[in-house]
């Protein structure tokens, strides 16, 4: 591992402990004991199948918007528009797959897929265009481009698509042949009641994709460069517009695909409001992920984790709400954003 490896995950880890520490002192001030607090979210997380299922579950859709907003990043950009791109990539499936049409699951799965992308890719290269023509900035429209998705789904899912005879706010369910499968069906040690599915495989080969094409491609190298310095990028002879356009179009494509995880594999409709603010969370995955696919990967595993334990803080604790994970991933957030200055500590080391 090269000395640059080793400071970020120095770095990284020193946020962890910083914000872990914070935590613990709030806990302690709440009047619970820390340690048996982490320890329910390690014990209902890690120490059974089912456990494990349900924190894979969690952390599917994070690792989706962290790798979207991570694309961004590369690309110069700061992409807030995650929950707007995912919203509009689950709309579009819920409505082609919950239409009537029937096609064989070898053409509809693949057709569905690419419809999230196209989607969420689609609303992501609105403020991408903005930028490149107008110099608007891309923050401010993809705030405002997440309330308009807000507007649009909310419309179709209570107008037009609403499941019919049902108060529920759903869409049609989709057809059986747009349905992938939960795992498992090929991990037999995890019950049929918990909901992780092909969406999780899906998003790893997709980490697996994205070290490929920085590290690999061509084009993640100029769109570095581009995202770097803008100057050097011309200097190069790199289009740096077309670079900004591309990252937004990736990023919202990557957002768009939790359609694959909720609507493909777990509620089988589009619901309303059911991201819970997973668009948001995305950015908290990035930056504690240091922008590299594998830190990414574990960040959100870390996310799931809590997402995971949260449910047993009522059960367990009389002083205590599942409103702490809030709490603490907001502690954590607060830590990564603050990780330059841990970054100054390990290298003054």
């Amino acid at each position: 591992m090269s000395k640059e490896s080793l400071s970020v995950l120095a770095t990284t880890l020193l946020s962890l402990v910083a914000a872990f520490f914070v935590s613990a002192v709030i806990i302690l001030i709440l009047g619970e004991n820390p340690v048996e607090v982490f320890k329910v979210f390690i014990v209902a997380s890690l120490f059974s199948w089912d456990g494990v299922g349900f924190t894979l579950f969690y952390m599917t859709p994070l690792l989706l918007t962290g790798l979207s907003v991570s694309m961004a990043f590369k690309g110069g950009l700061f992409n807030i528009g995650a929950e707007g791109q995912l919203y509009m990539g689950s709309m579009a499936v819920a409505i082609f797959a919950g239409s009537g049409i029937n096609l064989p699951f070898y053409l509809m799965i693949p057709i569905c897929i690419l419809l999230a992308f196209l989607a969420g890719g689609i609303w992501g290269v609105i403020p991408g265009y903005l930028k490149v023509k107008f110099g608007s900035h891309e923050v401010i429209n993809t705030i405002m481009l997440n309330l308009i998705a807000y507007g649009i789904c909310n419309y179709l899912v209570v107008g037009p698509f609403k499941r019919q005879g049902d108060q529920i706010l759903e869409t049609e369910f989709i057809a059986q042949s747009a349905r992938v499968f939960r795992l498992n069906k090929i991990i037999p040690w995890i019950s049929e009641s918990v909901p992780v599915n092909f969406a999780l495989l899906l998003t790893i080969s997709l980490c697996v994709g994205y070290w490929y094409f920085f590290h690999k491609m061509r084009y993640g190298y100029e769109m570095q460069v581009s995202g770097h310095s803008s100057e050097v990028a011309r200097y190069a002879g790199i289009n740096s517009g077309r670079y900004i356009i591309l990252s937004m179009f990736i990023a919202g494509g990557l957002a768009g695909l939790v359609a694959v995880h909720e609507v493909m594999g777990f509620r089988y409709t589009f619901h309303d409001n059911f991201s819970r603010g997973v668009g948001f969370m995305g950015i908290a995955v990035a930056l504690l992920g240091r922008n590299n696919p594998l830190g990414i990967f574990m960040a959100a595993f870390l996310f799931g984790m809590m997402n995971r334990g949260s449910l047993f803080i009522d059960i367990n604790f009389d002083k205590l709400s599942n409103d702490l994970v809030i709490v603490v991933q907001g502690v954590i957030i607060l830590f990564a954003a603050m990780s330059g200055m841990f970054q100054k500590l390990v290298r003054s080391k």
